[in-house]
């Protein structure tokens, strides 16, 4: 049973300095470079249905809309 809790105990530490890593290191976590885009289907997307012009739109929409919350 000890070596259980070691176990766990050795997980749960390495989960919290990872965690600690990606809080200060300071970079947003990406998606791996697999996934759907890389064999060309970037319809997937349900905001732009692959458009990007529209996925540009919507996040210049988003930054006014929390531009205008700020003031």
């Amino acid at each position: 049973m000890s070596v259980v809790i070691v176990v766990f105990l050795v997980m749960l530490f390495i989960v919290l300095a990872m965690s600690v890593g990606v809080l200060f290191g300071g970079k947003p976590i990406k998606g791996s470079c697999g996934g759907l885009s890389a064999i060309g289907m970037k319809s997937a997307c349900e905001v732009c249905a692959g458009k990007d012009e529209e996925c540009e739109r919507k996040k210049e929409k988003i930054k006014l809309k929390q531009l205008d919350q700020d003031e």
